[in-house]
């Protein structure tokens, strides 16, 4: 069922409750644990396998562009310095540095980043606060198209190896890929930490080999050093603006895992990030790139496949086998950046309750969410076989996510200006750098559109549409609700002013706050004409922090009245505690405003909503019919709240959308 559209709070530890029982939860997040070699593994084998995996695929993407692009020392110069001023800008400036210091309360990705920037407008203009929020839905949809791209195009630009080593294993690529990607999804709920700790190693290992590879190749033609310099990026769009132009879009492919990098932010900390980054992945891609550059200028006809030609053949084999493992992780990127953004889509009231995990006992950020991980695997694979080879994935490739770049600068300007408080001129340094580097990019990536691009479009307009569908949905039921809930205290008035008879036991409402009326005990009170001895409405939370004690947990409000048998109880959990509403009744009893709550009878009253499509204003019909069935497809709320089936009882209650 929707939840309240104004609750902003985030869920965690599991699904979240129905709007009767909503966990309306809170962040306090002060800061992630000091980062030490296990979050850099972590990180290293989370963040940074999809950027870490884009040689394999980068610069042959550049030189098979049939555009006029040859490999003398002014092309082969001009991409390299194209590439690394890219990842020096886009990548360690303005994610990196810049970025990553805007996250909500730990968490990161372009709807927390939107979160933030309305935030920052709310008080100023609140219209511009919605269409802030609105462009933060539309990077959100962008992302889940590059997520549907990535492993794909991951994983079959690894197998794709075999063909180097021999053309007779071409046949096996697909059916390879495949397994290779179901086992990728199937690992997920194992958690963040455990994949990271896992995969950390090999990363490792991975970025070792990139740097060493690249680096042999630099030390037989020292003078790629050069390469670096950004004189050769401007003559090359001097002398070929065209070609370069056309390059810019495959060149995108080198930074396509930066928004990635941030939506993970909340899985291990900025920390362990950064360091990861300039410690060992920088200088890795830019060692191999380089190298990769020096053998096209040696031998023109490696511009086929550079990353493999890069080695010796005996290497080529196990470094196809490596490849491939680090492609599996270089999907861990996206497909955990999904989890976090659909968590902070919730929390924003652009998604129905999904079903969450806590995958650590110590990190708020790593979570595991079974449907988006098995409606990513499904897309991924239909996508897999539609394409059948990374040539052609790369057609569609950076569309989405160079849109998402975009987005993502633009709200990160009006936190810096609004929030940071950013001079005029900072502000003005900073949209001109990025922004332009990133329209190039964008624009560039247009001409794909006509050639595969419109893929990861079609995915963005589709959930863009679902989540502003949902929160639309979500204002009008809330709206409808409220008005039949009505003041909880003027309800309380009612009670007393008409003398309806008392039954002995406990009734226990789930509700999101204490000011409006629970649907369910407007519903028990008008259908069997009584209330019970004691009435509890309860209100969960969830913080991000683990564990909260017992005694700091619930706050116990008699509402002005101790007499009347009516309590509120706040209760806020660590994102490790289980929901537990009858231990909450349970643990009440023993305070004075609780003294006398019935513990052996004790009945949960939650509502069933049942939505009814109308023909009222305020959404087309064919919007109404999908608000309806993700309503109707949310995921379960009392067993999210330990609610016993044989105590709990449901009351039906229509609302018309």
């Amino acid at each position: 069922m929707p939840e309240r559209a104004h609750n902003e709070q985030p869920e965690t530890g599991g699904e979240g409750p129905t709007e009767d029982g909503g966990t309306a939860s809170q962040t306090s997040l002060a800061g992630h644990p000091a980062a030490g070699l296990g979050l850099l593994l972590g990180a290293l084998g989370v963040v940074y396998g999809d950027i870490g995996t884009s040689p394999l695929y980068a610069l042959k993407t550049v030189f098979t562009l049939d555009r006029g692009l040859v490999p003398d020392r002014p092309d082969v110069f001009g991409v390299i310095s194209l590439v690394f001023w890219s990842i020096i800008l886009i990548v360690s400036v303005k994610y990196v540095i810049f970025i990553l210091r805007a996250d909500n309360e730990g968490e990161g990705g372009v709807m927390a980043l939107a979160a933030l920037a309305r935030r920052a407008l709310l008080k100023a203009n609140a219209k511009r606060a919605a269409s802030v929020l609105a462009l933060g839905a539309l990077g959100a949809a962008l992302f889940y198209g590059d997520s549907v791209i990535t492993p794909a195009i991951s994983v079959l630009s690894a197998v794709e190896g075999l063909e180097v080593v021999s053309p007779r294993w071409a046949v096996v690529v697909l059916p390879v890929s495949a397994v290779i990607l179901t086992l990728l999804f199937t690992i997920q709920r194992w958690g963040t930490g455990r994949v990271g700790f896992v995969f950390g190693p090999i990363m490792l290992l991975w970025f070792t080999c990139l740097g060493v590879a690249g680096a042999a190749e630099v030390l037989r033609h020292p003078g790629v050093l050069a390469a670096l310099s950004p004189t050769y990026a401007a003559a090359f769009f001097v002398d070929h603006p065209v070609i370069a132009f056309v390059a810019m879009g495959a060149v995108v492919l080198a930074i396509t895992g930066a928004e990635a990098l941030y939506a993970d932010m909340g899985h291990f900390g900025r920390a362990p990030i950064r360091r990861a980054w300039f410690a060992i992945v920088f200088p890795a891609l830019t060692l191999n790139y380089l190298g990769q550059g020096a053998l096209i200028l040696r031998a023109p006809d490696s511009r086929a496949n550079p990353f493999f030609l890069l080695l010796p053949a005996w290497a080529q084999l196990p470094m196809v086998v490596l490849a491939t493992v680090a492609t599996v992780i270089a999907s861990q990127a996206v497909i955990t950046g999904a989890f976090s953004v659909s968590r902070e889509a919730m929390r924003l009231g652009f998604l129905p309750h999904l079903r969450i995990r806590q995958t650590s006992r110590r990190e708020y950020g790593q979570i595991y969410a079974p449907g988006v991980n098995w409606g990513l695997f499904v897309a991924v694979l239909v996508v897999t076989f539609a394409f059948g080879s990374s040539t052609n994935l790369a057609a569609a490739y950076g569309v989405a996510v160079t849109g998402t770049f975009l987005i993502t600068t633009t709200l990160f300007l009006i936190v810096a200006r609004v929030l940071w408080r950013w001079a005029t001129w900072q502000v003005a340094v900073f949209a001109v750098v990025a922004g332009s580097i990133e329209l190039t990019f964008f624009t560039a990536n247009l001409a794909k559109v006509t050639h595969g691009g419109w893929l990861t479009l079609l995915i963005a307009i589709i959930v863009f549409t679902v989540l502003l569908t949902w929160r639309r949905g979500a204002e009008l039921v809330t709206a409808r609700r409220i008005e039949r809930e009505g003041p909880l205290s003027d309800f309380i008035d009612t009670l007393h002013a008409t003398n309806i008879p008392w039954v002995p036991g406990t009734a226990v409402f789930p509700h999101p706050n204490k000011e409006t009326t629970p649907l369910a005990l407007r519903a028990n009170v008008a259908y069997n004409h009584v209330r019970h001895q004691k009435i509890v409405i309860i209100t969960g939370r969830t913080a991000n922090i683990p564990h909260i004690p017992w005694d700091q947990r619930l706050t116990i409000d008699d509402l002005g009245d101790p007499n009347d048998g009516v309590i509120h109880i706040s209760a806020v959990f660590g994102f490790q505690d289980p929901t537990d509403f009858p231990e909450v009744v349970r643990r009440a009893g023993a305070h004075p405003a609780a003294r006398e709550l019935d513990l052996d009878e004790v009945f949960y009253f939650v509502s069933r909503i049942t939505l009814r499509c109308t023909r009222n204003p305020g959404m087309a019909t064919w919007r109404k019919r999908l608000f309806i069935g993700l309503a109707h497809n949310a995921a379960s709320h009392a067993e999210f709240l330990h609610l016993p089936e044989e105590r709990t009882i449901v009351l039906s209650a229509e609302i018309p959308v």
